[in-house]
């Protein structure tokens, strides 16, 4: 057959049509849209995501050009974090939701730590926080049997075979793969109940709000809490629980040991792991009506860092989930009524304040910003906020009295798939990718009952594998020899002791520190079992 001009034409349209509707370029600048305002009004920073459906973490400037990408072969659980120098924090999921897991990866693709907490009954879910020590406080479903549920108080007529709780962990990373729970918080611990009084934890709900009613919040079937993010407030050292099914945000001490933790007193504010504060709807400890509630199934709940407008308040996507009258999403913004010394201000008998918002936006018409799931807020230092709005993959930026700036939707994996949990915003000027120098680890010699060392990475780059051995000579006729050595992961600023194992002796002693290739040496006396370090 002989070939013809306008089939060969036929044949290119179709394959270019093929080739535009399946690959998405990594320049998406048509999906901006600027409100009449200069380039200059707008965020200079970076915004890092990872789409609800995707296994590809994006790195977009405010033209939408994509910086940076990380892979993964895993499906995000849901929101990746910036470490700095390159390097993110990226919670995942695997087996269709019953497995999470927890990966740090680099620039380049390669995984600095890749972690899953296995144990029977319990998946990391929703969200992470880095501590300043380099920890991370993880959210953990706990799968609470029928029987177990009814014993503590439950409803038998409101649950299935199982109700899934919720703890909190502090795991500090050790190496490639592995961590140690160094402090857990359990929601188990502080239960209170008035249906039977033959069960565990009855009470009078309304004369204990700061425990956990376990016959409140139904609005997803097993899921009980469905707790979906994490802050942390190095100030007073507390945490930022936002429950989504209660329609609440929680405030707990973290400056507690895990017994404390499991406890009503213990802890710098002596409540134990009992909440110290919560808001969003009374009705959750019988403090008010429905006229009363503020939250309806928010997302993303932090408090707004020093140095930027409004810090200390507490910044949240409203989803709008069950409210009366007209669904529709809003960012809010409360005050908590807390004082220099991180005691939050309660009249018993009523509810805590304050009685309103501090700050809110909400589109025009309402209805045209709706996010029944996910979304999220990040205050930026001029003011403005960055808004995500979740379920529509579409990224804003409004100004304190509500013009909207700039908006960007979301293209990945694709235009009909493109949620986003919620986004991280990377400050201007910030170094994106890592320098070329190695890292730089201190270690501090102390004594005690064996040899100490203190290992800080103070350098710019995480430190992975990093591998250290602990030499101690010395003693009457030279009888101690002995010597310990393992691997570490620090964090950029993260710190871990290690030590020797407890040794017998007595007479003056060197100790001796390789840690990578850098060697550091103390001279001590040991006293028995005690080490005591010169000065």
């Amino acid at each position: 057959m002989a070939n013809h001009p306008t089939s060969k034409f036929l044949v290119l349209l179709i394959i270019l049509v093929t080739l535009s509707t399946t690959f998405i370029p990594l320049l998406s600048s048509k999906n901006v849209v600027y409100h009449n305002v200069k380039r200059s009004g707008m965020f200079d920073g970076q915004i890092l995501f990872a789409p609800y459906e995707g296994t590809t973490t994006y790195l977009i400037n405010s033209t939408g050009v994509v910086n940076h990408t990380w892979p993964s072969t895993y499906l995000p659980f849901f929101e990746a974090y910036w470490l700095g120098n390159g390097t993110i924090l990226r919670p995942y999921t695997y087996s269709g939701l019953l497995y999470g897991g927890i990966q740090i990866i680099n620039w380049d693709g390669s995984l600095s730590w890749n972690w899953q907490y296995v144990e029977s009954g319990c998946t990391t879910h929703h969200d992470v926080k880095v501590l300043p020590n380099g920890n991370i406080l993880m959210i953990v479903w706990v799968s609470i049997t029928r029987d177990q549920a009814i014993a503590a108080g439950r409803n038998p007529n409101t649950i299935g075979n199982t109700l899934e709780s919720d703890k909190i962990i502090e795991v500090h990373p050790t190496g490639p793969t592995t961590g140690t729970i160094v402090w857990e918080w359990q929601v188990w611990d502080h239960l209170i109940q008035d249906y039977d009084s033959s069960k565990a934890n009855y009470g009078v709900v309304g004369e204990h709000p700061e425990l956990i009613d376990i016959n409140f919040g139904d609005s997803f079937v097993g899921d009980w809490l469905h707790t979906n993010s994490l802050d942390y407030n190095a100030t007073f050292d507390q945490i930022l629980v936002d429950s989504h099914n209660f329609d609440e945000v929680w405030v707990i001490d973290h400056n507690t040991t895990t017994e404390e933790a499991a406890g009503h007193t213990g802890g710098h504010y002596d409540h134990g792991g009992d909440l110290l504060y919560r808001w969003g709807n009374p009705q959750a400890y019988r403090a008010g009506n429905a006229s009363d509630q503020k939250l309806f199934g928010q997302h993303d709940a932090s408090w707004i860092k020093a140095g930027y407008p409004g810090a200390g308040d507490i910044l949240l996507f409203n989803n709008g989930y069950n409210r009366p009258n007209e669904q529709y999403s809003t960012v809010d913004e409360f005050t908590p009524p807390i004082d220099v010394n991180g005691n939050y201000s309660f009249e018993p008998g009523t509810s805590y304040g304050p009685t309103n918002f501090t700050w809110e936006y909400k589109a025009t018409p309402p209805a045209s910003m709706y996010s029944q799931d996910f979304g999220g807020a990040n205050r930026l230092k001029d003011g403005n906020t960055l808004i995500c709005t979740g379920m529509q993959g579409k990224f804003l930026e409004v100004a304190r009295q509500g013009d909207v700036i700039w908006q960007w939707t979301n293209p990945y994996p694709s235009p009909n798939s493109n949620a986003v949990y919620k986004i991280d915003y990377i400050e201007p000027h910030t170094q994106l990718q890592p320098p070329e120098n190695t890292t730089n680890i201190s270690c501090t010699i102390s004594g005690g009952i064996g040899a100490h060392v203190t290992l800080k990475n103070i350098g710019v780059v995480n430190a992975t594998n990093i591998e250290w051995q602990i030499h101690v000579t010395g003693g009457i006729l030279k009888r101690i020899k002995l010597s310990k050595n393992g691997v570490c992961t620090l964090l950029i600023g993260a710190s871990t002791t290690v030590a020797t194992d407890r040794f017998f002796g007595l007479g003056p002693i060197t100790i001796t520190v390789q840690v990578g290739n850098t060697t550091k040496q103390a001279q001590g006396t040991q006293f028995f079992v005690y080490t005591i370090i010169k000065s």
